[in-house]
């Protein structure tokens, strides 16, 4: 079984995992993701017509599922250049979704989404930055 190579390639494997795994469950079980992100379910039978809340459910947790393999490919790939260009952008969705939450938009449980993009924004780019230190002293 092929494993990551590095310590940056094992935070990606570990992001890719957790997405993918959410993206299942959005697809799977749409009223679990809903509560996870701190949102009430609304039965479908309650829901208005044109709501379309489970159709872009849907196509987020099918993004997720696809941004997982990728992840996940990247980090067995050890492709580093993706690694690093994943940290702005996970900023930035972090930043989003966070001011989502404070500007009312969100429900406060999906403030979790917004630090789990940062954290591991974070976290990848420690990994990269001390990879990087470890080779220019060897």
């Amino acid at each position: 079984m092929r494993l990551p190579r590095s310590l940056s390639g094992w935070t990606m494997a570990v992001f890719g995992v957790l997405a993918a795994a959410l993206g299942v469950v959005g697809l799977v079980a749409p009223d679990v993701m809903i509560s996870l992100m701190g949102f009430e379910p609304i039965p479908s039978a309650r829901r208005a017509e044109g709501d379309h809340t489970l159709v872009f459910l849907m196509a987020s947790s099918m993004a997720a599922l696809n941004m997982g393999v990728y992840y996940v490919l990247a980090a067995l790939a050890d492709w580093r250049a993706f690694f690093r260009w994943t940290v702005p952008f996970r900023l930035l969705t972090c930043a989003v979704f966070t001011t989502a939450v404070l500007s009312g938009l969100a429900a406060e449980g999906f403030l979790g989404v917004g630090i789990w993009e940062g954290v591991g924004a974070v976290v990848t780019g420690a990994a990269l930055r001390y990879e990087n230190r470890r080779a220019a002293r060897a």
